[in-house]
């Protein structure tokens, strides 16, 4: 192995990392792995890449949320078999999930590449300027709403802020807990909820892209790069999400506007 593929490598880790950190904050990810690759000289790193750490993250976040999983799957089964009431909040929720996952679906299989083709630096500067906006107006919302209080309009709206959340530099999980919060959601309960509805969009996008993936030609040069951010990315999301449950206890979401100026500005003036 070269110097030049070391530092490939390298590169390919740093990406992870970057990937890893941001995916559950609300920064966007996808806008931060794009100045990062832009920073390191590395371009666009395909469709491809972009599933395999976005399955590393999804990984992470299955394996966080795996004993709520595990329990909406079970009781919404119960609740098909026997209708007993004491399983019915579960299933509403699963419900919901699947409602509010329809926006960001069918947004993404019609515009993914439109979006995908047309994301300039600016333009990332300018949805961090409004992610940090948005953040800012929810700063100090505290909502009522258990699992059980949710509604349809309520899985729906925040649905349609997953979808706005495909533009880079507008993140997932701010625009769900922002929408969450907005509906009058609790934060636990809209962190929950938040990803919960990342999961099925996930997973969604892992199964489109698994043909790109088999089909791609470098497979074998890429293997090493690929696995290391993979690996990466696995890590350092699970870091990332149990250190952001935190700051969502003590609702310090308040930071993260800060921080959002501070990047848009930063990226107005270099790039």
């Amino acid at each position: 192995m070269g110097e030049t593929d070391i530092i490939y490598i390298l590169k390919m880790i740093i990406i992870g990392l970057v990937q890893g950190f941001t995916e559950p904050i609300p920064v966007s990810s996808s806008g931060h792995v794009m100045i990062a690759s832009e920073i390191l000289g590395l371009g666009n790193q395909g469709f491809t890449f972009a599933i395999l750490t976005n399955t590393a993250s999804l990984l992470a976040i299955l394996y966080i949320y795996r004993q709520d999983i595990a329990r909406l799957a079970i009781n919404s089964i119960h609740y098909l078999k026997t209708k007993n009431e004491q399983y019915k909040s579960d299933f509403r929720f699963v419900c919901f999930i699947v409602i509010g996952s329809i926006p960001a679906g069918v947004l993404g299989v019609l515009l993914n590449d439109y979006i995908a083709e047309n994301v300039s630096m600016t333009t990332i500067a300018i949805m961090l300027f409004v992610t940090g906006v948005a953040l800012w107006f929810i700063r100090n919302m505290k909502g009522v709403k258990g699992e059980g209080d949710i509604t349809i309009k309520d899985a729906f709206i925040v649905g349609l802020g997953q979808a706005v959340a495909l533009t880079p530099g507008i993140s997932r999980s701010g625009a769900t807990i922002i929408s969450a919060i907005a509906v009058g959601m609790k934060q636990d309960t809209a962190l929950r909820f938040s990803f919960m509805l990342y999961i099925p969009v996930s997973l969604g996008g892992v199964v489109l892209g698994f043909s790109d993936f088999l089909n791609e030609p470098n497979k074998a040069d890429l293997a090493i790069p690929y696995l290391s951010a993979f690996i990466t990315t696995l890590l350092m999301t699970y870091i990332a999400m149990k250190w952001f449950m935190g700051i969502m206890k003590n609702g310090k979401l308040v930071y993260f506007t800060y921080y959002c100026f501070i990047v848009g500005i930063l990226l107005l003036i270099f790039f």
